[in-house]
């Protein structure tokens, strides 16, 4: 996690509000698999989403397609994006250290106040990282319905079972 923490401290710094999602939201509620991205969904409101470039960029990440970064922030320019090109997510790198990579989701496949108001806070070695629900996590994957995401979602299940019964809930 040591790689993945200096992008968390610096969203935290800023006060993005940020969800981690996909893969590593995953390994977070403790299914351990690889991922290769950090798939994050943050506040789209222009200036929110702003700040979350700002971080981003100053820890020297650039995106994948040729724009500027900051044109994340405009609605219209995601709209046009999502409406030419199919994009689902607006990928960072980092041109010094490749491993690190950052997909933030170009528009809410669930209410990001429903989202947030459902997240758990989790605990790094550093830092901390607010995190989709299971139950949201859930249903993410079943959105995106990519044979990786349903091997998750048994996992997330079993994890989410084993949960309620740890909690004398069932």
């Amino acid at each position: 996690m040591s790689l993945l923490e200096p992008i968390f401290e610096a969203l935290n710094r800023a006060g993005v509000r940020y969800l981690v999602a996909g893969g590593l939201a995953t390994v977070l509620h403790g299914f351990a698999r690889l991922t290769a991205d950090i798939d994050l969904i943050v506040d789209l409101d222009p200036v929110e989403a702003r700040r979350t470039i700002d971080a981003l960029v100053s820890l020297g990440m650039r995106p994948r397609p040729p724009v500027d970064p900051f044109d994340f922030a405009d609605e219209a320019t995601r709209r046009s994006w999502i409406r030419d090109k199919g994009l689902r997510v607006f990928s960072l790198y980092d041109p010094a250290n490749p491993l690190r990579e950052v997909d933030l989701f170009v528009e809410h496949p669930i209410d990001f106040a429903v989202l947030w108001s459902r997240s758990e806070v989790l605990a790094l070695t550093t830092t901390q990282v607010r995190v989709v629900s299971i139950a949201d996590l859930i249903t993410l994957k079943r959105l995106a319905g990519r044979p990786q995401d349903l091997r998750d979602i048994e996992a997330l299940e079993a994890i989410a079972a084993a949960r309620l019964e740890r909690d004398g809930q069932r």
